[in-house]
């Protein structure tokens, strides 16, 4: 799957991936941004592929519906039903606690449409199960996937998210008017 992946990103498509997941470390949460197309989720994967490092995600639980839902969990995700009223951040967290290894893909968006501040669900399940953050970037501009080095949160949520924007700044997704990349907190 890996050889596959690699020569539909590289070759087919003609992405590139700049930076690399961490191999070595076990737990971490992933974000991705900018989330502004469809187009994203099949990037990402492909990108995932490619690196052949296992990450999972969460999605909407009507994405895992019949008759298309067994691939969403062939490629590693998990339903969430975003309209109950459930603690899914200490939940996650659990699961972190739980697993020797686990990667989890993120939005911090939370959507495709334009927002004017991030959800903060995954700084906060980072914060519960004491892993790192590593950022990935949807640039379609440059047809490449960049991935930063681990970061671990600090004591300051608008320290955190200052660093989170200087690495999005300048990033164009594949429909740039729907990023905020001026203020995330």
């Amino acid at each position: 799957m890996q050889s596959i992946s690699k020569f539909i990103f590289t070759k087919i498509l003609g992405w590139k991936v700049t930076g690399s997941f961490p191999e070595n470390l076990k737990k971490y949460v992933v974000i991705g941004a900018p989330h502004t197309s469809w187009k994203d989720f099949p990037v990402a994967i492909l990108a995932r592929n490619t690196t052949g490092v296992p990450i999972n995600y969460i999605a909407k639980a009507s994405l895992f519906k019949p008759p298309f839902g067994f691939i969403f969990r062939k490629l590693g995700g998990t339903p969430v039903n975003r309209t109950k009223s459930t603690n899914l951040v200490d939940t996650i967290a659990a699961i972190f606690d739980s697993k020797e290894e686990f990667r989890l893909a993120l939005s911090p968006e939370g959507t495709r449409q334009y927002t004017e501040k991030w959800k903060t669900g995954f700084y906060y399940i980072a914060k519960g199960a004491n892993v790192p953050i590593v950022m990935f970037a949807f640039d379609f501009k440059n047809k490449e996937i960049k991935v930063a080095p681990p970061y671990h949160l600090t004591d300051s949520i608008e320290k955190d998210f200052e660093h989170f924007l200087e690495f999005y700044k300048d990033i164009k997704g594949a429909k740039p008017e729907l990023f905020n990349n001026k203020n995330l907190l």
